[in-house]
């Protein structure tokens, strides 16, 4: 089993002078741009994404949304609720009735967090300094996104060339440990060990075998004195990004990165630098273990990739359910 778990840092350095001097792409796109770093993603890198289909497999990342072993999120979350307001029973007692020829129904709702499932984060979900992404006031978030919201994100779609990068394979290990880090440069790495290059605008999958973790622990035991895995922050990672052009970030764990920079102390530095400051799309809570299985047996680690979350009006963030094609 992989142990994930341990105390979080509580320094409580400044986020703005660990980023001073970094690249932002605000204004790159306009001053209403509200989708970032997906602007990318032109027809041509749409058909680029295509012609890296080979063998007309489909995968589909999302969690799933209420599993009886719990949801995966982050622990501040609710879990979901879903409830049936219409089935057989109400027909049984008398509370429905049938309709002409004998017909029936069944309905539900479900109450759950917009990030309590596989997700994009609204361009505008995290900021310091009081602005968001593309210089946005951090007022607009009050009652709801009125900029840099999911809906851009989700009205657009996401569309292009991806590439997985298996950092718990690569180390030899069923998932990375507790806090476990790697940077760019592992990333390249592990790129040239499986034989597969990361190019200028490819859309960036890692998987860290954390979401396999979370069902073969258990919510309980996942969750105590949780530190995920990730990436950790560097200015030279930062620096790497924003030349590589990547338009979307997308790992099997909650935040994307390590939760607290071991070095700065900073808390989500890299939600700052990649999301707020260059615009790159953050997906996040994505199952990988099957699709990585198939990569690892047939030697295809890129491939289409194809979402769009739920058009949410004003959210932070909102489900969505990834869909490859290799």
């Amino acid at each position: 089993m992989c142990d994930l778990h341990n105390k979080s840092n509580n320094n409580e350095p400044n986020t703005k002078q660990l980023l001073e001097g970094l690249p932002k792409n605000w204004g790159k796109w306009g001053p209403d741009d509200e989708v970032g770093a997906l602007n990318y993603l032109t027809e041509a890198e749409v058909l680029r994404g295509v012609a890296a289909v080979r063998q007309g497999k489909t995968f589909t990342l999302q969690v799933q949304i209420g599993h009886p072993g719990g949801d995966p999120m982050w622990p501040a979350r609710n879990p979901s609720m879903r409830f049936n307001t219409l089935d057989h029973s109400h027909y049984h007692f008398g509370k429905q009735p049938h309709m002409t020829g004998g017909a029936a129904y069944s309905d539900d709702v479900i109450f759950m967090q917009l990030q309590g499932s596989t997700q994009y984060d609204a361009l505008g979900h995290a900021w310091y300094d009081n602005q968001l992404w593309n210089g946005y006031d951090a007022q607009s978030t009050v009652g709801g996104m009125a900029k840099a919201s999911v809906l851009a994100i989700a009205e657009r779609g996401v569309v292009g060339r991806a590439v997985l990068i298996d950092m718990a394979r690569h180390r030899g290990k069923k998932c990375l440990g507790r806090g476990e880090t790697f940077n760019h440069l592992d990333l390249l790495d592990a790129a040239k060990a499986q034989g597969v290059t990361i190019e200028k605008r490819d859309i960036l999958i890692i998987r860290t075998g954390s979401m396999g973790a979370f069902y073969e622990l258990g919510k309980t035991e996942f969750f105590k004195d949780l530190m995920e895995p990730g990436l950790t922050y560097s200015r030279e990672l930062v620096e790497w990004f924003h030349e590589m052009e990547i338009p979307n970030l997308v790992t099997d764990t909650i935040a994307n990165e390590v939760i607290t920079d071991p070095v700065s102390g900073v808390q989500i530095p890299l939600h700052c630098a990649l999301m707020r400051n260059l615009g790159i799309a953050f997906t996040e809570i994505v199952l990988l273990e099957d699709l990585a299985a198939d990569c690892a047996n047939d030697g295809q680690w890129k491939f289409l990739y194809t979402a769009a979350p739920l058009k949410i009006v004003g959210g932070s963030g909102a489900p969505v359910n990834p869909v490859v094609i290799k």
